[in-house]
């Protein structure tokens, strides 16, 4: 499919074509009217240059006069013109010699019908304009014949100037026409920024008040907008937090509670052993799933980038790895360490919890790499578990998402923020997560954040 041309293009277009077709219109105008007149003064000089020409031949023809070659050559006022008399067995010249068959029969017919005529035409490579009358009592055509070098030298330098101002008025049409665009779509630039900026987490952006009556309603309209979305952000956020900690203290009674239970577990028979089992296990998930509501509750609200410092990178994959992974797991550190501009707390969480999500999905993740990529720093963690489907692979990182395991309780699936947090955390960096494809199987989770200046 054809990429069509952004508006700022297609209006510089619009405007360079329009300049041309303008100037070319005023151009082709000039054109016609300057060398019409031009080339009818010149007609009307020679013309009048041939019939007085004329007189002095038909006077010295009339009287036998012995100097008629003596008066042709005098005629010659410049070296390029030529003078012809045709009489009856012969052909007189003077002046630039050119063969008498380059004028036309028509002309010489038309004139011996003692009718003036005029015709353009080149001899020898020259453009000229051929005069033929009669003289009287048909004794013969008298053919002047008038260079038009200086005139056609001067037609080529009126139409290279017309075309050059043609094509210049063009160029300089899409200039402006780009110029223009690119003013009158500041706006709508700005507020394509400014929308981005929102969707990757920045609620406080706003758009400047505009004093133009046209842009005004947008700019306050998108500012109402992004306000009413902060504060709904906000509000679900502070529900998100105040539910957590309203449930900490019962909550509290509840794991100590399950504590005293599964220590006395042993105890109880089989039945009720596995109820008690059951009980104190959802208790944990939701123990954790409190904790990571506050953890995004907390995000939601503080996205503060001052506190940020130089960190490690791979320093904290190694401090989280020593105590998450099994011995032998590989782990991949390029050299100089990678180092990003961070709060560690929240990188901890977002290896911490790659880390157990290939534990819970997987069977536990068999590699780590900490790599420089195109001026950014990437994290990846690699499980070899049955990986993530494709439709899956951006729901995997919503609330509450667990997968085909959602609903299941045979199994310890976590509270369902576990990525969440992940996403929430590295937008917080300015960077971003996504999963693909492990080769050779499996799944890999990669992370990427901008890399802190040297």
């Amino acid at each position: 499919m054809v990429r069509r041309p952004s508006l700022r293009w297609r209006v510089a277009a619009a405007l360079g074509l329009g300049s041309v077709l303008v100037t070319s219109l005023l151009a082709v105008a000039t054109w016609n009217l300057a060398s019409d007149y031009m080339l009818r003064q010149r007609v009307q000089a020679t013309t009048r240059q041939a019939e007085v020409n004329l007189r002095l031949v038909e006077e010295a023809v009339r009287t036998n006069s012995d100097g008629l070659t003596e008066l042709l050559t005098g005629l010659t006022t410049n070296p390029d013109s030529t003078i012809m008399l045709f009489r009856a067995n012969e052909v007189l010249t003077s002046g630039r010699q050119v063969d008498p068959a380059v004028v036309p029969d028509d002309l010489l017919a038309m004139a011996r019908h003692g009718t003036p005529a005029r015709q353009r035409l080149r001899a020898d490579g020259i453009p000229v304009i051929a005069v033929a009358q009669s003289l009287a009592d048909g004794q013969g055509v008298y053919v002047e014949l008038f260079q038009l070098v200086q005139l056609d030298r001067t037609f080529r330098f009126l139409s290279g100037l017309l075309i050059a101002g043609t094509v210049l008025s063009g160029l300089i049409g899409v200039g402006l026409g780009s110029w223009a665009s690119r003013r009158a779509l500041r706006p709508l630039t700005e507020l394509t920024a400014a929308a981005s900026r929102i969707a990757g987490g920045d609620l406080k952006t706003r758009l400047p008040d505009q004093d133009d009556p046209d842009l005004g309603p947008l700019a306050r309209t998108f500012n109402s907008t992004a306000d009413t979305l902060e504060q709904r952000v906000l509000r679900d956020a502070r529900f998100a937090g105040d539910v957590s900690h309203e449930l900490r203290s019962p909550l509290t009674t509840m794991v100590n509670a399950a504590a005293v239970l599964r220590r006395r577990q042993a105890e109880l028979p089989g039945t009720a052993g596995k109820a008690l089992g059951l009980l104190t296990s959802e208790v944990d998930r939701f123990a954790r799933m409190v904790v990571d509501l506050m953890e995004i509750s907390r995000a939601d609200q503080d996205g503060d980038r001052d506190d940020f410092e130089p960190l490690d990178v791979a320093g904290i994959v190694r401090g989280v790895a020593g105590l998450r992974l099994a011995p032998g797991i590989e782990i991949i550190i390029e050299s100089p360490p990678p180092v990003v501009l961070g709060d560690r707390r929240r990188l901890d969480r977002v290896v911490g919890n790659l880390i157990e999500n290939a534990e819970q999905h997987a069977g536990g993740a068999v590699r780590l790499a900490v790599l420089h990529h195109r001026g950014r720093v990437r994290l990846e963690v690699d499980d070899a578990g049955p990986g993530v489907p494709s439709k899956m692979r951006t729901q995997v990182f919503e609330r509450f998402t667990r997968g085909a395991r959602a609903g299941s309780r045979g199994t310890d699936t976590g509270s369902g923020l576990g990525l969440a947090l992940v996403a929430e955390h590295v937008r917080r960096h300015h960077g971003r997560v996504w999963v693909e494809d492990r080769p050779g199987g499996g799944a890999r989770f990669v992370v990427e954040l901008p890399e802190a200046a040297a």
